[in-house]
């Protein structure tokens, strides 16, 4: 006869303030001496210790090259904790967290290193109750996703065991998800014949981050909008990724990439996807992510792409008070490289709702400022009862939702300007998590890395999005591969000029976020 479960009278299942906490669960990370391990993954792991939603018997193991006993590997995770996490250093989360810290040395094609790790593991199950849940961080290059999860697969870390099927185990993917359309199918291919799709979890931090999700809380929970949501009443949509950064550093990663590989494919099209899909049935991760495969399916981008596309590459000037240098400048990229650090495209969605609407994406290196937003650009009124002097500051209605850095949702619209005159002008209503709510919003990762360990897939792509939206970058990045160099741009500006005509052409024009 078995026991009757336990049940805590103090909590509802219906009460959705109650935090989600995992439940026994480790976490490895490949690539643990990485910028993303140190500034992301380890200050997100801790702050969700100190929030209260990792279990007590939690395990962090780090695997890498280099000759690290346990003590030193938890030294490398307490100084970025201390430097870089969001919430307050307690002690006593410290210690709790680190007595469940461990290393494994070895490179990917160790087999005794991999054995070892399935030691380690087996041994935390025991020591620290970790109930042979655990999750596998791939920040490695995609070269290296073959030989991680087959070499998980070898050591018997990629499935359970048959006579626990209770037991998970989940892989981690960072992009990019391949260069094209075919290197993508074969990368899914090669993590599917390990790990099955409902196990993989391909990281966007963008869809971690709390003003990505609020699109949707906007969208559906709110009888505002939904009526002027479509193409009657809007006239085009821009989303913007601009960063003021350079690329010093990165040209490992970034030469041969680029901006539209680097950001369109991925983060901007799942923008796109969430600004313009129907609502879904449920928030069920099956139904969610269904409305979006719909809109990547009707997404096309439009041509010629000589007109409706622009790339560009940023040379030396002035930014923030200081002298910068060009892309060619920057330590590690060849001199004739032409790698594009600005990519703007225009695309369609062939729906009922969107049918002759374009969507504008564009993002940048060395641009004006930081910032990401998605703005919804609504067409003029059909009839304005002023004389034309009234109006002659009067813009378009505008719903911008700011992503970063000043996170918030901005709506423009017209009013009079106080006086004897009827003269408008556009005015904003804004709203900003800083002022609205008294708790601080969660960096992404955060969000994604408890989601993983709750096996809740909401807000990762899945395959066919990933395939879909290579299927929509392909055209443009063949045609660039075979148009020359891309054109140059000054820093601290706001991309070429090829990008600004690219607008013009249909009497439009990008905003100054």
């Amino acid at each position: 006869m078995t026991a009757p479960t336990k049940r805590n009278p103090l909590r509802d299942p219906r009460d959705k303030r109650l935090p989600r906490i995992a439940g026994p669960s480790g976490l490895v990370i490949f690539g643990v001496t990485g910028d993303l391990s140190r500034k992301k993954l380890m200050p997100a792991i801790y702050d969700l210790a100190n929030r209260g939603l990792l279990p007590p018997g939690f395990a962090l193991v780090g695997f890498a090259r280099r000759d690290w006993a346990d003590q030193d590997f938890m030294q490398v995770v307490h100084d970025a904790v201390k430097q870089h996490a969001r919430t307050p250093f307690r002690q006593e989360v410290w210690d709790q967290l680190a007595e469940g810290i461990r290393f494994v040395q070895g490179t990917f094609d160790d087999d005794i290193a991999f054995d070892t790790l399935a030691t380690t593991l087996a041994d935390l199950d025991r020591e620290r109750g970790t109930g042979g849940n655990h999750a596998f961080y791939l920040s490695v290059p995609p070269s290296a996703f073959t030989t991680v999860v087959n070499q998980l697969k070898r050591a018997g870390l990629a499935t359970p065991p048959a006579d626990n099927p209770g037991q998970w185990r989940r892989v981690v993917i960072e992009k990019p998800f391949g260069h094209d359309l075919h290197s993508a199918k074969q990368l899914n291919k090669i993590v599917n014949d390990v790990f099955p799709e409902e196990s993989v979890f391909r990281i966007d931090h963008y869809l971690g981050k709390e003003t990505v999700q609020n699109i949707l809380a906007l969208r559906f929970a709110n009888q505002l909008y939904e009526p002027i949501w479509n193409a009657n009443y809007v006239d085009h949509v821009q989303i913007t990724m601009a960063e003021d950064i350079g690329l010093g550093g990165r040209a490992g990663y970034y030469d041969g990439i680029g901006a539209a590989r680097d950001v369109i494919q991925n983060h901007l099209l799942q923008l796109l996807a969430l600004t313009a899909m129907e609502e879904p049935v449920s928030f069920r991760p099956s139904d969610l992510r269904a409305e979006k495969v719909k809109v990547l399916s009707a997404t096309r981008p439009v041509g010629p792409f000589d007109e409706t596309t622009a790339r560009g590459q940023y040379t030396g000037g002035w930014q923030g008070g200081q002298k910068v240098p060009g892309l060619l400048e920057e330590g590690g990229f060849a001199k004739d490289s032409t790698t594009e650090t600005y990519a703007a495209i225009t695309c369609e969605i062939n729906t009922r709702r969107w049918a002759g609407v374009p969507f504008y994406l564009r993002t940048g290196k060395r641009l004006g400022r930081r910032v990401t937003e998605v703005a919804v650009v609504f067409k003029r009124a059909p009839h304005l009862p002023f004389d034309d002097t009234a109006t002659e500051e009067l813009g378009q209605n505008a719903l911008v939702v700011r992503v970063q850095p000043d996170e918030g949702v901005t709506m423009r619209f017209g009013s009079k300007v106080p006086g004897n005159t009827m003269e408008v002008r556009d005015v904003t209503m804004d709203f900003g998590y800083g002022h609205a709510f008294t708790e601080s919003s969660p960096e992404a990762y955060e969000r994604l890395l408890l989601d993983v360990l709750l096996g809740e897939p909401s807000l990762f792509p899945k395959n066919d999005e990933v395939e879909l939206s290579w299927e929509i970058l392909d055209p443009v990045l063949k045609h660039w591969a075979a148009t020359g160099a891309p054109e140059k741009y000054k820093a601290g500006t706001w991309g070429p000029a090829s990008a600004d005509e690219m607008l013009a052409r249909t009497g439009r024009h990008w905003r100054r976020p």
